[in-house]
């Protein structure tokens, strides 16, 4: 048995890399029997046919798994948002945030895109709030190269999903980095303020310099109700050395009196965007967690 890894799937064909290139596989029919889902990004044992095409058989164990969309084993995430055009909007970047500490995804990266149009406290007003908090922020421009050539060593011999909402420039500035990738890209749109959906699906795409990367369909909202409403505080980094002590176990550090999480924020230790960010999403998976019980 040869063994790959799954760069994209599409209509049941799942076309799978090894040594010796790309090969076209279908899945063996005890997955679909037992609902196993092979997705982007999986590590597969594959037989060969004659026709040297191939066949899957197993599907190795994930080191982690990005939800929405589904694309496996990842190393980084790069969270692309626009600096302009469309403004940086800090609950959506914050539940981006949320979706790839939850996915046990090692690395996590803000890329602020569109740099040129702003200025220097333009920029200061979008990253203060994850600079702080131990996130690498990497600053580009498709139209002045600015910060190109760092991401683009960031993401060497790496397997980087990018993530971000719709008119983030995610493809545009996956051309810059890699001009061979020739990526379709939108318009924002004049009347909405926001881009086009570009990316129809999730695939590794191999980069010039070695890795992969990912450009994952846009989208503006996850669903977040697979997450423990007790648990979401543990993904934002800032909020973990407080967990343990408030007064009432349990505590969702919303109401709770002697809530330490409410006191850091009210002491300036914890910043109150980002805190706002996590009362909403709670109270988001609240409302989903009723609508679908």
């Amino acid at each position: 048995m040869e063994q790959g890894k799954v760069i994209k799937n599409y209509n049941s064909f799942y076309y799978v890399q090894d040594a010796t290139g790309l090969v076209t596989c279908k899945l063996r029919g005890r997955f679909k029997k037992d609902r196993c889902k092979v997705v982007t990004g999986d590590e597969v044992g594959f037989s060969r046919l004659e026709d040297q095409s191939g066949v899957i058989e197993t599907l190795l164990p994930r080191r982690n798994l990005l939800r929405r969309p589904s694309v496996a084993n990842i190393d980084q995430v790069i969270v692309t948002f626009a600096a302009a055009e469309p403004d940086p909007h800090p609950l959506l970047v914050n539940r981006f945030l949320v979706l790839a500490e939850w996915s046990e995804i090692p690395e996590i990266v803000l890329c602020l895109n569109k740099a040129d149009l702003v200025d220097s406290a333009g920029r200061q007003a979008a990253l203060a709030a994850y600079g702080e908090i131990g996130y690498r922020v990497i600053v580009t421009s498709t139209k002045n190269g600015e910060g190109i050539d760092a991401l683009r060593e960031q993401l060497k011999n790496r397997v980087s999903v990018f993530a971000g909402p719709s008119g983030a420039g995610k493809s545009s500035l996956l051309n810059a980095l890699d001009p061979a990738l020739d990526l379709r890209t939108g318009e924002i749109s004049s009347k909405i303020k926001r881009g086009r959906h570009t990316t129809r699906l999730a695939q590794l795409l191999p980069l010039a310099g070695g890795g992969f990367i990912v450009d994952t369909p846009g989208f503006s909202s996850f669903e977040l109700e697979k997450i423990e409403p007790l648990r979401l505080a543990g993904y934002f980094p800032e909020f973990r050395p407080f967990l343990t002590g408030c007064r009432y176990r349990g505590c969702t550090h919303s109401h709770e009196p002697d809530c330490l999480v409410k006191q850091a924020v009210a002491e300036g230790q914890i910043q109150a965007v980002r805190y706002d960010a996590y009362l909403n999403i709670l109270q988001e998976i609240a409302e989903r967690k009723r609508e679908y019980t």
